[in-house]
């Protein structure tokens, strides 16, 4: 990404020190986008604020006609039912402030000070206001900042107002992720991803030089007279958009076809999901004993690891960990994502991570269910799992003992091992594909394959010798005992 949040790349070279600036604009609709839609919705209204400087650019009539739409549609569709005022699930700004900040210093930026503006709603010029832009900069060159950065999604304007306005380079809170996303992509598909994202999201922020870049076309095929570099940049990028797309359906197709060769074989998928740094890279070491990375920090996994399982029934399933969600998922990044969240789409089951220790975990259960919504995998068997237990007080243990009774959740710790064993009986228990029978064989000892078999993908619950037959009483999926039919004892 062309705006890295630390430099990297030598010897002795000190992280970039950045400026964050978190913003409350009062009381948020439950599922709203605290970005680009909220600070067009207030463009809307007949009153503006008198911090708006008027050199400034301005909002024009596409965005004011957008907003009204997103307004509408937003305030039907985010308020409860019998009740006119708007239900907040959203985090304090103290609580916004230190997520991002976890989120800077995972991306290598050393935080120099933060600032906090609350107003009661974003100002279309600038999101904060002049008075709060000419602080900002003050405190970001008395801090020797490199940059400053946003805990909100600014609008193509907001953004080159701000660049305009402030001494070092200004970043929101979506291209902060898309950097760190873009460290931590290793395969080519988690690089094609990342890539998409980061043109989609700078499609629309390319700024020119207008009429300075313009130059007449000198032959076939060249420049029309008069077009502008913005033009031909913006053409450029579409075309890598276009190609990117390709690249990722031809991903998708092979995903496909792998997908299509293990169902061959009845072997069902479980997809981790949950909110980004709630554990579930070190859960999945856990269970499959691998070894992929598990960190602290935000976003540490990105690609998506597949290993298989083998569950107390002795059937065998395929465990996906899948990368993390997190509140205001820029919807570019889902829609780029979507060959590897194929693997959540598809899963039979779903383990939901928790963080059994954070102070807003419910706050983090409905943004993974908006994204779940956005990926049509609400309505999927869902198996809620509280991790980190191991980090509560005893009190709290048994308070959360309690709570997983009545609500069918498991708690657990990845990091000590406790709760794994509750864990797969309940996985066992929500599959539905290739279910458990129960069946009573009698097998000539001298089929010693059939016998590995039985022994290698069912429960023996008994075993008996009968001259040189062994009478096998087993609890196994339904298409092992299918290819045991010829040994199953008849009922009478």
């Amino acid at each position: 990404m062309a705006n890295d949040v630390s430099r990297t790349g030598g010897k002795g070279v000190s992280p970039e020190r950045a400026v964050l600036v978190g913003v409350d604009f009062g009381t948020r609709f439950t599922g709203s986008r605290a970005g680009v839609t909220g600070a067009r919705k207030d463009a809307l209204r007949p009153e503006g604020d008198p911090d708006s400087p008027p050199a400034l650019d301005q909002p024009d009539s596409a965005q004011i006609a957008s907003a009204a739409s997103d307004l509408a549609a937003g305030a039907v569709r985010n308020r409860p039912a019998g009740n006119t005022r708007p239900r907040s699930t959203a985090l304090n700004t103290e609580e916004s402030l230190a997520e991002f900040r976890e989120l800077v210093t995972g991306a290598g930026a050393q935080v120099a000070a933060e600032i906090v503006q609350r107003r009661p709603r974003p100002d279309p010029a600038t999101l904060v206001g002049s008075g709060k832009v000419e602080e900002i900069a003050g405190v970001a060159a008395s801090a020797e900042a490199d940059l400053v950065l946003f805990d909100y999604d600014l609008t193509p304007t907001q953004l080159r107002n701000l660049e305009a306005a402030l001494p070092c380079r200004v970043l929101d809170r979506t291209q902060l992720i898309l950097d760190i996303f873009a460290r931590h992509a290793r395969t080519r598909e988690g690089q094609l991803q990342v890539e998409l994202a980061q043109l989609e999201y700078m499609l629309p922020r390319l700024t020119g030089r207008g009429k300075a870049m313009s130059q007449l076309g000198g032959g076939i095929g060249t420049r029309g007279p008069g077009e502008t570099q913005l033009e031909t940049d913006r053409r450029r990028i579409q075309r890598r958009i276009d190609q990117l797309k390709k690249d990722l359906e031809a991903v998708r197709r092979v995903r496909r076809q792998q997908r299509q060769r293990r169902e061959s074989v009845p072997v069902p998928t479980v997809a981790l999901v949950g909110y980004t740094n709630a554990g579930k890279s070190t859960l999945f070491n856990a269970l499959t004993g691998a070894h992929v990375l598990s960190s602290s920090r935000m976003f540490a996994t990105l690609d998506p690891k597949l290993r298989a399982i083998e569950l107390p029934s002795r059937r065998t399933v395929l465990l996906s960990d899948t990368v993390g969600f997190i509140r205001n998922l820029p919807h570019t990044l889902v829609t780029s994502f979507r060959a590897t969240l194929e693997e959540v789409e598809q899963a039979e089951v779903l383990l939901h991570v928790r963080d059994a220790s954070s102070t807003y975990g419910e706050e983090q259960k409905s943004q993974v269910e908006k994204v779940l919504d956005e990926l049509e995998s609400l309505a999927k068997p869902r198996i809620e799992v509280l991790n980190k237990t191991d980090l509560l007080a005893e009190d709290d243990r048994e308070g959360l003992e309690n709570r997983c009774k009545s609500e069918g959740a498991v708690a657990v710790s990845a990091r000590t091992g406790e709760g794994m064993e509750r864990l797969l009986e309940a996985i066992d228990a929500a599959l539905h594909s290739d279910p458990i029978l129960s069946a009573e064989l009698l097998v000539p000892q001298q089929d010693g394959a059939v016998l590995a078999a039985i022994e290698g993908g069912a429960v023996i619950e008994s075993r008996a010798y009968e001259g040189e037959q062994v009478r096998l009483t087993i609890s196994a999926p339904a298409s092992l005992v299918g290819r045991l039919r010829k040994y199953r004892v008849r009922e009478p």
